[in-house]
């Protein structure tokens, strides 16, 4: 095919996001979007831009900004009429953020609403509060990586999948 690059090696299997510059990069809706459509196979800035619906300028901007923080890297470059053409692919199928940061959960959770929001397919989306021993937690969230990792088919349409696990913090009181 004209729009993939030739032949790239296939990225690892997790990435653990754990340096300040990763939580920065993170920090935006544009860049979590990049990530997301770059999860499957590499491609150019013009490629993402297209089916992004975004500037090319935004996104090489993004692009640099994701480089540098080591999340995404050049697969694969190739001559075209004169210029270079980048492929661009994560270094992981699977980024695992190791001490999630208040911005850059906050720009994973409005990127997923976004998504969710131009969904062509229904969807399904729940918050429970569970009472749950630590080791019961423990449990649970190996449950559901277990499930996660299991679940990827071929060539089927691509469907986002968010987990996430937390101790809810206990409420603080206030006097009147």
């Amino acid at each position: 095919m004209r729009d993939q690059p030739p032949c790239s090696p296939p990225p690892e299997d997790v990435l653990e996001t754990v340096a300040p510059e990763q939580f920065a990069a993170l920090a935006h809706p544009l860049r979590q979007r990049l990530l997301f459509a770059l999860g499957h196979r590499p491609s150019t800035t013009s490629q993402l831009a297209a089916r992004l619906d975004a500037k090319k300028g935004n996104v090489t901007h993004h692009l640099k900004v994701l480089r540098e923080a080591g999340l995404v890297h050049i697969a694969e470059t190739r001559q075209v009429r004169g210029g270079t053409e980048h492929y661009f692919q994560r270094p992981a199928r699977q980024m695992v953020v190791a001490e999630p940061q208040a911005a850059g959960t906050a720009a994973m959770l409005a990127t997923v609403a976004q998504e969710l929001d131009s969904s062509p397919a229904e969807h399904h989306l729940t918050l429970r509060h569970l009472r749950l021993s630590p080791a019961k937690a423990r449990e649970l969230c190996e449950a559901l990586a277990q499930l996660v990792d299991e679940a990827e088919e071929g060539p089927e349409p691509v469907h986002g999948v968010l987990v996430a696990l937390y101790q809810q913090a206990l409420p603080t009181s206030t006097t009147c």
